[in-house]
């Protein structure tokens, strides 16, 4: 067959994303070919589809088979079950994934599970990695229902460190604390956390979460900002900030990440965590892949908190 179907952006349709025929892919020679049986969701590229002119291919999360090796022999042979990442396009049949963006997937896992990990999985994993050794730490994690907070607050429990979680929702305490979260602090007001003092706090809220979290910073401490769901702009007291010595506010994007090291050695970690029952990704809907456009309002309505699979019948 000379074409394949894909998630495009149409915006005659409503929900702006359809199923279509596309080419099918050519692969590079660094680039295998995965079939792909699922995907999830990311707020991220479901956002940028509602502005994208017709035709863009969203997609970053996939986990499937390789149908055809990469040419230049890096990688899995054909048959291995794997999980990646692409910048875009993930949301198709078949794919052309660089091999330096797989990880293969234990037999244990499964498709699904695997699907959630390279963009909150490798996003909570390299904002962690901003801490350093963890062992004994306090971290404050905000946010902490989301993907990326979920999976942050029981990579940090894994390391050792005291993690203090922050939510919205007080039914959401119990679901944060099974994630490892030894402490709850609820309501878009975080200075109950100021009990503490913290050697890392991974933000994904601004506005005024963060203007209070950079106050908790412990001397040394340094604060990863991943997302402004509260609002883009804030003010600080900057000479209490540099004050105190050492502070750092960093600012964290996953595709300039993922330039300094490829997103193999993260997905290899998180598979094998999962494997091993130390990571437990939080799937709250499962749906065929032809409810794209239904279950990405779902997303943007934050209907749902865990995260969103869906499975393509090739």
């Amino acid at each position: 067959m000379n074409t394949i179907r894909a998630v495009v952006v149409d915006p005659t349709v409503p929900g702006r994303l359809t199923l279509q025929e596309v080419p099918h892919p050519i692969p590079q020679p660094q680039q295998a070919v995965v079939r792909v049986s699922a995907l999830s969701l990311n707020r991220g590229e479901v956002r940028r589809s509602l502005s994208a002119d017709a035709g863009w291919r969203p997609g970053w999360d996939l986990a499937g088979v390789i149908e055809t090796a990469a040419a230049d022999g890096s990688g899995f042979p054909t048959g291995t079950r794997v999980v990646g990442f692409l910048s875009s396009g993930a949301w198709a049949e078949l794919v052309c994934v660089p091999t330096h963006s797989l990880a293969e997937i234990p037999d244990s896992v499964s498709f699904a599970i695997a699907s959630t990990l390279p963009v909150a999985g490798l996003t909570a994993l390299l904002a962690l990695e901003r801490g350093g050794l963890l062992l004994g730490k306090s971290i404050l994690i905000t946010g902490a229902s989301g993907g990326v907070g979920h999976a942050a607050c029981q990579l940090a429990h894994h390391a050792g460190a005291k993690v203090i979680a922050h939510i919205r929702r007080l039914e959401l305490i119990d679901f944060v604390k099974a994630a490892g979260a030894e402490e709850v602090v609820v309501g878009d007001d975080i200075s109950a956390a100021a009990q503490y003092e913290y050697d890392l706090i991974l933000d994904s809220v601004g506005g005024n979460t963060l203007t209070t979290a950079l106050n908790l910073l412990a001397k040394d401490g340094t604060c990863v900002i991943f997302g402004t769901t509260s609002g883009a702009e804030i003010t600080f007291n900057a000479s209490r900030f540099y004050g105190k010595g050492g502070l750092s506010l960093y600012g964290f994007i996953l595709f300039h990440e993922l330039e300094k090291q490829p997103a193999s050695f993260g997905l290899k970690k998180l598979v094998n965590l999962v494997a091993e029952g130390s990571l437990r990704p939080h799937i709250d809907l499962e749906a065929p892949w032809t409810q794209v456009a239904e279950i990405a309002q779902q997303l943007t309505d934050r209907q749902f908190v865990g995260k969103a699979v869906l499975h393509i019948s090739n």
